[in-house]
């Protein structure tokens, strides 16, 4: 039984210590080390970057497809063979020809493809680039000023992609 007792106080004192360090100083760490000048910019992140936040109205660019049911995110996990997600495309397809005024084979695949993580902001400047007549009927910009809002938002590393959420927020600005 004193052995037990002896392990037990080993453990709690580890899982202390352990508790501390991995709960309270190694995040206070991190933080101190994002208020460092020159960090501090890119160390806050907004909503402006990490969610599609689709707003209703013509007026706005629309993100791609969600297959998140929030707070949780993730794909759908359907995959190419499956005869449902073979509908949803479909479906999806068409109606975004509907409201784009544009054929069926223009319509981009990101357009009717949900993101990995379904919350993905980012759209492709072909699914920009239908959208921006439907877009600027409704705000009364031009189309030339809503190329140009499309444009700014529009960036990346790997790929070239254009941020609907800081893009409608151009347009809120803008109109």
């Amino acid at each position: 039984m004193e052995n037990f007792f002896k392990q037990a106080w080993a453990g709690l004192r580890i899982l202390l210590v352990l508790t501390v360090v991995c709960g309270v100083l190694y995040p206070m760490a991190v933080w101190g080390v994002s208020r460092i000048p020159g960090l501090h910019a890119n160390a806050e992140a907004t909503d402006t970057t990490l969610v599609a936040v689709a707003r209703e109205g013509d007026q706005y660019f629309v993100p791609r497809p969600s297959a998140a049911t929030l707070p949780a995110s993730g794909g759908s996990n359907k995959g190419e063979l499956n005869e449902d997600y073979d509908k949803v495309i479909a479906e999806r397809r068409t109606e975004i020809a509907r409201r784009e005024g544009v054929a069926e084979d223009q319509v981009p695949q990101d357009a009717v493809t949900a993101s990995a993580s379904g919350l993905d902001p980012h759209i492709s400047p072909e699914y920009a680039a239908i959208q921006v007549p439907r877009v600027a009927r409704a705000s009364g910009l031009s189309e030339e000023k809503v190329r140009e809002l499309v444009s700014a938002s529009t960036g990346g590393t790997f790929t070239t992609t254009v941020n609907v959420t800081a893009l409608n927020r151009a347009i809120d600005a803008a109109s």
